[in-house]
């Protein structure tokens, strides 16, 4: 994706989702707490705000200091938390993405894909190629983004010109 965006000189901000973020703190706190304890969900709604707030670092230290006080066997998941949180914490800037306007969640993306994918692709009995599923998306992306008057301007004139160019191809110009 990156080599893409590069190729191309378009920058990316990748930001990991926020909801996948908050299972693995969910893990670490199931280590700490009993499934029913209320504390659980105080203690993950405390590590979420601190990501949400930039201090990613203190999170981590929190979730390592939490780990040291359990037996060894009850750790798995605030260790997986602590490695997913490291190895991800440049797609943590939460309150980068936030000051941005950016989504940090999932939700707008997969309901669009379920607007535009799931409910068209996905009737009993439709067979789709290739070609006509991403035809089909396109047209369906460009009227849900209220474009079409302009996309059918664009196709008419880009069809005009196709059509000019192969009857001109011997090097007329055409003069009307």
């Amino acid at each position: 994706m990156r080599l893409g965006a590069d190729r191309r000189h378009v920058p990316i901000h990748i930001v990991c989702d926020l909801i996948h973020v908050l299972e693995y703190l969910w893990r670490g706190a199931r280590c700490l707490h009993a499934a029913d304890d209320p504390a659980a969900e105080q203690r993950v709604a405390g590590w979420a705000l601190g990501l949400l707030a930039g201090r990613i670092d203190e999170v981590i230290a929190d979730l390592k200091a939490q780990a040291t006080c359990l037996p060894t066997d009850r750790r798995d998941g605030l260790k997986a938390a602590v490695r997913y949180l490291t190895s991800h914490r440049a797609f943590l800037r939460y309150d980068q993405a936030l000051e941005q306007g950016w989504p940090i969640a999932t939700g707008v993306v997969e309901g669009t894909a379920r607007y535009l994918v799931g409910d068209r692709l996905e009737i009993t009995g439709a067979r789709w190629g290739l070609a006509g599923a991403e035809a089909i998306l396109k047209l369906r992306a460009v009227i849900a983004n209220s474009d079409l008057d302009r996309y059918w301007a664009f196709h008419v004139d880009r069809e005009n010109q196709r059509i000019r160019r192969s009857r001109h191809q011997d090097g007329y110009t055409p003069t009307a």
